[in-house]
């Protein structure tokens, strides 16, 4: 299942008590739809108000779905106005939409001017961000291994062990940039940090050796605090070639 979400009116994808998330509302409206209890596993566990361009999620069926577009056209009608269910598609058996991810994708955006627009779901930086040095400071993340500094205390992580591939500031408009970062996995917090840590480099507040040092410490209280959620996106999710099956297979 391939979907998009704005995480405003949830709490965070996955299910928790007494809480509305993207799952515990997919796996509602599919259940009902299927008449049986339906669980769905996502891609990755985005925070409360982060949203999300691209999800994918996997569920298991006793036998292959005759219309998987109507079922889409089904969901769509249960699940209210901020989710949409874009495609869904068979995979092999064994696959699971978290564990086959290759890497992710996460945007953050920013803005430089008041917008009346895009207030809801991009940032109102300040003005005299020094984008290059948030750069130079960002590609560091590419030579590190451990988001210790990044990651979220106390959660169930085995590891803090990530491999970033892309990390930078791009202008995507006059007063528009897009923080746009790639890895295998992400911690729970760890772009809301690393863009919070960013932001005092480009505020003058941190220098890039000093960021270099925060990596180093493998300590969250070293780090800048964290962005709010509404202006990070899950953007894109990759898988192996050959996961999904075509059509005549």
């Amino acid at each position: 299942m391939r979907l998009a979400y704005r995480g405003a009116p949830f709490h965070g994808w996955q299910c928790q008590p007494g809480e509305v998330t993207v799952q515990s509302v997919i796996e509602a409206a599919l259940s009902t739809i299927m008449r049986t209890d339906m669980k769905i596993v996502g891609a990755g566990r985005t925070d409360t108000g982060v949203n999300a361009r691209m999800m994918v999620a996997h569920f298991d069926v006793t036998e292959p779905l005759a219309e998987p577009g109507q079922l889409v056209r089904k969901l769509n009608a249960l699940v209210g106005k901020d989710i949409a269910i874009e495609e869904i598609y068979e995979v092999g058996t064994e696959s699971h939409a978290r564990f086959d991810a290759t890497s992710r994708t996460y945007h953050y955006y920013a803005v430089t001017s008041k917008s009346p627009f895009f207030y809801p779901l991009s940032w109102k930086a300040p003005a005299g961000l020094d984008f290059d040095k948030m750069n130079e400071a960002a590609a560091l993340l590419l030579e590190t291994s451990d988001f210790t500094s990044f990651a979220k205390l106390h959660t169930d992580a085995k590891t803090n062990i990530c491999r970033v591939t892309k990390a930078r500031w791009e202008q995507v408009g006059p007063d528009a940039w897009v923080f746009v970062i790639t890895a295998d996995r992400f911690l729970r917090n760890m772009v809301r940090a690393v863009v919070g840590t960013l932001v005092e480099v480009g505020r003058g507040k941190m220098s890039v050796d000093r960021f270099a040092e925060v990596i180093a410490k493998k300590d969250r209280c070293a780090a800048g605090t964290s962005m709010p959620g509404h202006a990070l996106y899950l953007w894109d999710v990759t898988y192996p070639e050959g996961t999904r099956r075509s059509s005549d297979a």
